[in-house]
């Protein structure tokens, strides 16, 4: 005695034709359209993510602000050129007061101030250069500086730390200097980005991007900062000698 047997079913997950239960013919294949650039090596050897950071204190508290310079040598330039000006005049008062003549170089500014016409190009020459150092000392006042240090996040509320660019550089070349068939690396770090450029003489390069995008991360996370940079990944072969 046989089991009746179930209608067979076409596997249209493989691609194979079935017959079709409207015309009864035979169901033609869908046609998938493949992206030429999935095919191309080139135009697989980048990749870019973005990683968030890991608070650990509340959002007014773990905020990493950068950190402000407190630039010595430009307040002391202005300091001192502030002492001389300042001196010379209260020297050449006093003198005044005490029934001497005025210094010479008083004299001769007095006379070229009320004697140059105001769009004489020596005048407009020394307003130009006062307004450029008066913007130049402004924007010293009003920027942080110091943007060769990271800010690195604060587990602590009474502590801040930072982490230099150029050594969260050497530590993520050194960790991608482990990933196999990677022969050479350059890598730069910035306050929002790592550009991260490797060689590889061996291994498909999207084996080895994936690896550096991976063991990069990991690097990333552990450097601590308080706004990890957003890694950009470029994997091509070394060039051709001669």
């Amino acid at each position: 005695m046989s089991e009746p047997h179930e209608p067979h079913e076409p596997d249209t997950s493989r691609g194979t034709p079935g017959p079709d239960p409207a015309t009864g013919g035979t169901r033609p294949l869908p046609v998938v359209e493949q992206d030429p650039d999935a095919l191309d090596p080139a135009a697989q050897s980048s990749s870019a993510a973005a990683y968030e950071a890991h608070p650990v204190l509340a959002p007014e508290e773990g905020r990493a602000r950068r950190f402000w310079s407190a630039r010595r040598v430009p307040a002391a330039l202005v300091a001192l050129v502030l002492l001389g000006g300042c001196g010379l005049l209260l020297y050449d008062v006093v003198a005044v007061r005490a029934d001497r003549p005025a210094m010479r170089w008083r004299r001769r500014l007095a006379r070229e101030l009320a004697e140059r016409p105001l769009d004489d190009t020596a005048v407009l020459a020394g307003a130009a250069a006062a307004v450029a150092v008066g913007l130049w000392l402004l924007l010293l006042a009003l920027t942080p500086g110091l943007r060769s240090v990271l800010p690195m996040r604060r587990d602590h509320a009474d502590v801040r730390a930072g982490l230099d660019r150029a050594a969260a550089a050497a530590v993520l070349r050194d960790r991608a200097m482990d990933v196999a068939g990677v022969r050479s690396v350059r890598v730069r770090v910035t306050r929002s980005r790592a550009d991260v450029r490797a060689e590889s003489h061996f291994r498909e390069l999207d084996d080895v991007r994936g690896d550096l995008d991976r063991t990069l991360a990991d690097g990333i996370r552990g450097l601590g900062l308080g706004s990890p940079p957003a890694l950009t990944v470029r994997v091509a072969r070394p060039g051709k000698k001669g």
